[in-house]
């Protein structure tokens, strides 16, 4: 009697004796995707920052840029515009959210007139407000019909920078606020209502305590949106002024000058800013309440 061989087992059963899910191959082609289009270009940006166009010292366009006012100033430009710009969005959505998160007739077109700005893009925007803030536009004729003697100077400025981002970030901010206000279960304000609550009170005790963690991670995310400032800034903007962000730093020092290595590295600092604010926002977000919300959301 012959005795056959074992079969080989297949790649299936191989991989789960390993505790790999043959399913998980298709992250494949998204890692793949991460890698070429993220990762290598940050690695490859953070290398080249520290390979100075005149030689020396690693650390020499580090050592420049916080050694130049003229550029270590665009940290706070560009703080000073993202960080209200966020803060606006996230505080403004949160009333009209609150009011939207119910069911009532008309409540998709509303939606949909604050959703619109994310179609026109920043430039789209710019060009708008351009257009809309100039000395011969909309805005000041209007105001010249009331009375006034002479136009206002709003483009461009550091204000005409602050509406553009408003415009393009608020939707998100909106869309992300009236998620986390749909997934607080309703059956806790109704409670509190029958105990005597008026809706301060349940705004406050109970809607924002839930509600201020999602806040923290719109905030974010609308930081994130506000800090790359460079359509905005350039179109109206005062881009040698009073709006010279980090972004047109980089900009300049890449394309202008030529000094790859220059813009690297003020693209590195950018990036590291950026993070130190959104931990320093997740930390205190880490401190919050985390639990259930109860919702259906």
């Amino acid at each position: 009697m012959t005795v056959t061989a074992r079969e080989k087992p297949s790649l299936k059963h191989r991989l789960a004796e390993r505790g790999v899910d043959r399913t998980l191959l298709l992250l494949v082609p998204g890692v793949l995707f991460v890698v070429v289009l993220f990762a290598y270009p940050v690695l490859y940006g953070l290398q080249l920052s520290f390979q100075p166009a005149d030689g020396g010292s690693p650390f020499a366009n580090y050592s420049r840029f916080f050694s130049d006012p003229y550029l270590a100033d665009t940290i706070w430009t560009t703080l000073g515009i993202a960080v209200p710009a966020a803060l606006i969005n996230v505080l403004a959505s949160v009333p009209i959210a609150y009011r939207l998160r119910g069911k009532f007739r008309g409540k998709r077109f509303l939606t949909t007139i604050l959703v619109v700005p994310i179609t026109l893009g920043t430039v789209l925007t710019a060009e708008g407000l351009k257009q809309y803030l100039s000395p011969v536009g909309w805005f000041n004729r209007i105001l010249m019909g009331l009375g006034m003697d002479e136009p206002l100077r709003l483009v461009p400025s550091w204000t005409a920078v602050l509406f553009s981002l408003i415009i393009t970030g608020f939707p998100f901010a909106f869309l992300l606020t009236l998620s986390y206000l749909s997934g607080i279960d309703p059956t806790l304000e109704q409670a509190a209502a029958t105990l005597g609550a008026d809706w301060r009170r349940r705004f406050r005790y109970i809607t924002l305590p839930l509600l201020a963690p999602g806040l923290a991670i719109t905030f974010c995310l609308t930081f994130v949106l506000a800090f790359s400032v460079f359509p905005s800034a350039y179109l109206v903007g005062l881009p040698q002024g009073e709006t010279r962000v980090m972004s047109i730093a980089a900009y300049e020092a890449a394309f202008r000058d030529g000094d790859y290595p220059m813009g690297s590295a003020v693209a590195v600092i950018m990036a590291v800013v950026m993070l130190v604010v959104i931990g320093l926002v997740l930390a205190w977000r880490s401190r919050l309440y985390r639990g259930a919300t109860g919702g259906k959301g």
